[in-house]
This record gives structure tokens, sequence and C-alpha cells, in this order.
């Protein structure tokens, strides 16, 4: 019989956490973060990183896997996602995916391409261009030879648009065929859903509300410790991530800090879009509104019979 993993996904900000926490009351269930910035060690507040009491209380995996001058790529994840899924199994508990890295989730569900590995020599070529010409001139390079990499990316994403354009240099076949070449599927049985608010501006208060308590929360102290250590610069991935990259040109003197806040609650919310369009047009899974009356119960009910609780 095929092990089943569930998996909770969705647009920052809409609740995926407290969803996945109200169901560790009624399920053994451990939880597996699909988020790109959680991985980082440091990066706390600023991405909603479960405290230590929550992480005590129900199991996590998935985070402070890297220091924020490192890079974590989606290969990284669905190596380190199916060691937590298969230690969750042995312990005869159900894995629960959650997160809303979109090209992570799709790369466990869907199998990941072999690509060519990373090149150094191409990477830092590449970076002397962008600082020359711009990533956005980069990106329209990656629109000429691949047309789908280049719809998928933002053409403000550096990262993602550098290791589409390396991995075609490399190769001479765009990274879009290469993923369509799927390579193993992990062997369960996924169950997922996506929680899909149909009210936007419900979002959109949550997001700002959540930007709010964050901050109050130490958010600009823990970006200024961050800024401070040594060999961590503005253009890491880490460091793109959203909130932080906006409090970071803040303590650099580029924005005042209620510009910096209105500009990451801004970048929030071009987030969530991409991961709701992305959700919308990539992945088949059921999708629930959360905003709706009894929607948790109706998600629950779906997941089956399986309700011996975790003893808290």
């Amino acid at each position: 019989m095929t092990a089943r993993v569930l998996v909770l996904t969705g647009p920052t900000g809409v609740g995926k956490s407290e969803w996945a926490l109200r169901l560790a009351e009624e399920m053994p269930i451990e939880i597996v973060s699909c988020d790109s910035a959680q991985v980082y060690r440091g990066l706390d507040i600023g991405t909603a990183k479960p405290d230590r009491a929550t992480r005590e209380r129900v199991p996590h995996h998935g985070l402070d896997l890297r220091e924020p001058t490192e890079r974590y790529s989606a290969g990284d994840f669905v190596e380190d996602a199916r060691r937590a899924i298969a230690d969750i199994l042995a312990r005869g508990c159900t894995p629960l995916v959650v997160g809303g890295t979109m090209l992570y989730l799709r790369a466990l569900l869907e199998g990941l391409a072999a690509l060519p590995r990373a090149s150094p020599a191409l990477r830092a070529s590449l970076d002397e261009r962008a600082a020359r010409e711009g990533w956005p001139a980069l990106h329209a390079q990656l629109a000429a030879v691949d047309p789908a990499a280049a719809a998928r990316i933002h053409p403000n994403d550096p990262q993602r648009t550098q290791r589409a354009l390396e991995v075609y240099l490399a190769s001479g076949r765009p990274i879009s065929e290469l993923q369509q070449d799927a390579a193993s599927r992990a062997p369960y049985d996924f169950i997922a859903c996506a929680l899909v608010p149909g009210d936007r501006s419900a979002l959109h208060a949550r997001i700002a509300a959540r930007f709010a308590a964050m901050m109050r929360g130490g958010f600009l102290d823990e970006v200024r410790g961050l800024r401070s250590r040594h060999g961590l610069a503005a253009d890491h991935p880490s460091m793109r991530a959203v909130g932080y990259r906006q409090l970071w040109q803040h303590l650099d003197g580029q924005c005042d800090l209620e510009s910096a806040v209105q500009r990451g609650i801004a970048a929030t919310r071009q987030l969530a879009k991409r991961q709701l369009t992305w959700l919308k047009s990539a992945l088949p899974l059921e999708k629930i509104d959360p905003f709706d009356a009894d929607s948790f119960a109706l998600w629950r009910a779906r997941l089956g019979s399986k309700t011996t609780p975790r003893v808290l």
C-alpha cells in the first residue's frame, strides 16, 4: 500500500500554519516545511517561523538548514523533504508538507528533472553581465532561448533567471524542456490541498496585519543583526526574501522606515499574487477557500478516518 503524504499550500499569509497546527490536535502529524526562507538560520520573525514551544509541541522539519550566506535549491529541498517524510512514516506518523514555495512543491509532487550541476564559472560570468546590463537584460535573453521558463520567472528574480540561463548555456537545452523529462517521482500518495481565498481583500488585510505584528515583534532588529553578519550582503538569496530586502534598504539609508514597511507589504502582496497564479495554472490539487465558514472541517473530513489525536 502506498504511503500517504498530506500537502497544504497556498499564498503567503493565508493561514497555512494555523490550519496545520489545528490538524495536529486531531491527527499524529509531523510538519515538513516547504518554505525557501525558513531554511535559513536567523530568519525567524520575517518568515513567521514557528517558535521553540510550537516546535516542541508539533515536530517540524526543514527549518534552519542553512546559513543565510549559503544557497539552497529545489533539488536540496526534495532530498531533505524525502528524507524527513521517510523518517516520519517510519515513526508511524503522517507527514504534512506545508508551505508556499511553489517551485519546491512542484519538484516534490511531479519529480525533479536531472539538470546540470551549478557552475561557479558560468555563474560568475552571468553575475558580471548582470552588474553591467542589469538582470532584466538577462531575463530578456532567457525569453529568447526559453520563453516558457521566462514566462514563469519574474524579470526581477535574479536567482532563478541565473539558474535557467546557466542550465541552457551548460546543456544547450532549455530548462523548461529538461523539467518536462520528469525524474523519479517520490513513491507516495500525495493528498494535496491549496488554500485559495475568494476574497483577495481579506488576504491583503491579513498580510498587512501580519507585517505590522512582525515589526512589533522585532523584525527590524532581526534584519539589523543579519546585516551585521560578516559575509552577508543584500544580494544573497536569503536577503531577497520579502520584508528582509525592504528593511535592509531602509538600514542602508535608501528609504525611511514607513516607506520600507509599505514596500514590504506591497512585495508580500505581489508574492501572494504570483503564488495564486501558479496554483491556478500549474498544480492539480484541491482548492478550498479558507475564509468560508466550516472550510477547515471540510478539509479535515476529506482527509479520511485516521483520527488518533496527538498527545499534546
